[in-house]
């Protein structure tokens, strides 16, 4: 398996959700309808960046609700309403024909083993 490593050395997987309708809840929250595009993106994920722009942001995925129900993780393709909680809630933007969904990227924090050393 290969990809970049966390200063654990654990694999950090990259993920990418696509977002379609946003509604700001506070100023360091957002609840909003986005597909995955690269995953699975499982609950805690944090983003850091929007594509194609240089907006600063630190967002945690703190909730997935899939048909109404609460999972632990969205599988590419699919679509839910997630909540994001962090800095940079403001930059977050609901689609339109002209600018398209907007897509924000980040990492999965690392599985937490549950073996005993």
């Amino acid at each position: 398996m290969s990809g970049p490593f966390d200063p654990v050395g654990q694999v950090v997987v990259e993920v990418e959700i696509a977002i379609d309708q946003v509604t700001t809840v506070t100023p360091t929250e957002a609840t909003a309808t986005v597909r995955c595009l690269v995953g699975p993106v499982r609950l805690g994920a944090r983003f850091d960046r929007i594509r194609g722009s240089t907006a600063v942001v630190d967002l945690e995925l703190t909730q997935i609700l899939a048909y109404r129900r609460p999972v632990e993780e969205l599988d590419p393709v699919h679509t839910a309403l997630v909540t994001l909680q962090g800095a940079g809630i403001q930059h977050l933007t609901s689609s339109t024909r002209e600018t398209g969904w907007q897509v924000v990227r980040g990492t999965n924090l690392p599985p937490v083993s549950t073996i005993d050393p």
